[in-house]
């Protein structure tokens, strides 16, 4: 054996021991090992239609997404010539409709042509000087798919959070209005998962006008009433008894709001209480500078969701870092970051749909899989060896390995094995012998070509290099488009047959060439049965 074969041949066995150790780790529990240190902490993760867990249809309220459009229209009519100087009696939208009453009859037509500029707004009724608009079509359309997008994405973020989130989880697109959330195992409680689910994440920076211990006591100090149109009343309620604990008036408009956030983190106070701390991007940092030099004294509320979490006295200017602190556990404060990080959604959710899936029929998936794996795996092996002989034999070593390397890749990434991925691992075990059967055939013209067993495996393994590539290239092709466009099982599935592919491919045309170098066999032309 040459030095170049017996460095080829340890780096491939030291390949297939690590992956083969890679592999039995996930069959052993974590609390029977021998010498911890040695093992991966994680390996192959089973996915929810395997191992259970909550599985939830989630609606999005599209229609709040337009009521807000409507909002952001009126401003902007309210603002921008030649509207400007058009005076209306009101402005009010309902049922997704922009209503305007303009004061004078004359400049009616003078309004229709700057709500006629703004491009999204449709006149759908008119009576005198009272004005009826809907949004297009178009743009409601174009409304629900930014929505949509924004609302999959902060929710994938949320879930998917690298440091408090849910791993292995689902979050897809299902429908025009709704999102499927698939959260495998016993992961996280269902309560939190609500909360992390539902909450809407909006963080708002107001100045406090005034403060009372409750809204009868804060209104009771301003008995001309407050200017509903500049000001309103939030609460601070008790996290434990949900009692109200203080009132503030202060202005509609945020100072400073949580889209200038860059990033949130849980922290701790001096006497061990959970706050967190957060940190404003170069803008918000300069917005919250100016906001908190100017107001020195006075109490700034911090609310999240309308709700007041804590209401501080700002006692000198505050940069771009700042805490938010509150009656949180730490579990809470741990949410409330995570929630903060991954940004606020656009329109609140509703779950619509909630099943929790046992993990006895992911068990019996499993066995089955397992079982069905095993049937493929013996009948190829008999049928490779039968037919074959020696080369049968290569071919059942190299199935094998491959399998040991598919198993091992997947739990080296921790990746996800699903329902549909145990398919794709069974599906390999069937197609892996088919670029051994490609080359044993090219071999065995070349046999009959009378050349020697030697001289017809070089040549038998280069005129099938390219074939079996070929052949597998588009199967590989196939497998990352159903990954990019399949949603999760079809993703599961894609991965396992992709990762096998490759798997496939490296033990017929490495592996099994290297296993003819050792031992050719001594076929001669009348040996046609390699």
């Amino acid at each position: 054996m040459s030095t170049g074969l017996r460095w080829r041949v340890g780096s491939i066995a030291a390949l297939i021991l690590v992956f083969t150790f890679l592999t039995v780790a996930n069959f052993i529990p974590k609390e029977a090992r021998i010498g911890s240190s040695l093992w991966p902490d994680d390996g192959l993760r089973l996915g929810l239609d395997l191992q259970g867990g909550i599985h939830w249809v989630v609606g999005v309220k599209i229609a709040d997404a337009v009521t807000h459009e409507l909002q952001y229209v009126r401003d902007s009519l309210r603002e921008n010539s030649p509207s400007k100087d058009i005076a209306t009696e009101r402005m009010s939208i309902e049922a997704g409709a922009l209503t305007i009453e303009v004061s004078r009859l004359e400049d009616v037509s003078r309004f229709k042509g700057a709500a006629d500029d703004t491009g999204v707004l449709e006149l759908s009724a008119e009576n005198g000087a009272v004005l009826s608009y809907h949004l297009t079509e178009d743009w409601k359309q174009e409304i629900r798919e930014r929505t949509m997008s924004q609302v999959l994405e902060v929710l994938r973020r949320r879930i998917d959070d690298p440091e408090r989130g849910i791993p292995d989880s689902v979050v897809t697109r299902q429908g025009d209005d709704r999102v499927l959330v698939q959260i495998p195992g016993g992961q996280i409680d269902r309560g939190r998962a609500r909360q992390l689910l539902k909450s809407t994440g909006f963080l708002e920076f107001k100045i406090v006008i005034d403060r009372a211990d409750d809204e009868t006591r804060l209104l009771a100090k301003h008995p001309d009433g407050i200017d509903e149109d500049e000001q309103e009343v939030i609460t601070e309620l008790d996290p434990e008894t949900h009692q109200v604990v203080a009132a503030y008036l202060v202005s509609q408009t945020a100072a400073i709001t949580g889209d200038y956030l860059a990033d949130a983190r849980v922290g701790y106070d001096q006497q061990q209480r959970s706050l967190v701390n957060f940190r404003f991007n170069t803008e918000g940092g300069r917005i919250f500078g100016e906001l908190t030099a100017e107001n020195i004294g006075n109490q700034l509320a911090i609310i999240l969701d309308e709700n007041v979490y804590s209401a501080p006295v700002i006692r000198s200017r505050i940069g771009s870092r700042g805490q938010i602190t509150g009656r949180f556990s730490p579990q809470e404060a741990a949410d409330l970051s995570v929630v903060l990080r991954a940004g606020a959604l656009s329109v609140p959710v509703v779950i619509e749909e909630e099943r929790t899936v046992g993990p006895a029929l992911g068990q019996d998936s499993i066995d089955s899989g397992i079982q069905a794996s095993l049937v493929g795996l013996l009948f190829v092996l008999a049928f490779s060896m039968g037919y074959y002989r020696l080369s049968g034999g290569y071919a059942s070593f190299t199935l094998l390995a491959n399998l040991v390397m598919l198993v091992g890749i997947m739990s080296l990434f921790e990746a996800t094995l699903t329902l549909p991925g145990i398919a794709g691992l069974v599906l390999t075990v069937g197609m892996a012998v088919d670029a051994n059967v490609i080359i044993f055939e090219r071999i065995r013209e070349e046999l009959r070509a009378g050349k020697t067993p030697r001289a017809a495996i070089g040549t038998g393994f280069s005129k099938a290099t390219w074939t079996v590539l070929d052949a597998n290239i588009t199967t590989l092709i196939t497998a990352l488009i159903l990954f990019e466009f399949g949603t999760g099982p079809i993703k599961g599935f894609a991965v396992t047959l992709s990762i096998g592919i490759v798997t496939s491919v490296f033990s017929a045309l490495v592996i099994a060439r290297m296993l003819f170098q050792i031992y050719p066999g001594g076929r001669t032309v009348q040996q046609l049965s390699i």
